[in-house]
């Protein structure tokens, strides 16, 4: 990644945060699901596709494909305020992705825990 696809891929995850917390998305399966984090945003090098990686604690796989769908339901609306603020020659296109890392941390972290008991 670029200097530029990461400072623009910062700005994106901030205003997407942005977005949500003002709770400027109307749609219910947003404004009803509760703390969301984007955790990461990877954008392409020519800067026209950018997926946002999200994570709602305290939510699991259905509830999270709930959120998923009104995220991507509402991303001509938050393409619109990422232009509003980069100005970029052409904004990207977003997609929205559930961050399962915590997942799997709490995944690892139970096997390595259940592998330190085992007598030897």
């Amino acid at each position: 990644m670029t200097q530029r696809t990461e400072r623009v891929s910062g700005e994106i995850r901030e205003i997407l945060g942005e977005v949500v917390v003002r709770q400027e998305i109307k749609d219910p399966r947003v404004r009803n699901a509760g703390i969301i984090t984007f955790t990461f945003v990877r954008v392409t090098g020519d800067l026209r596709q950018a997926k946002a990686f999200f994570t709602v604690h305290g939510m699991y796989d259905e509830s999270l494909e709930r959120v998923r769908q009104g995220l991507t339901s509402a991303a001509g609306f938050m393409r619109r305020r990422i232009a509003d603020r980069l100005h970029l020659k052409s904004t990207p296109a977003l997609s929205f992705e559930v961050d399962r890392v915590f997942e799997q941390e709490a995944h690892i972290d139970q096997l390595l825990r259940e592998v330190a008991k085992k007598p030897d």
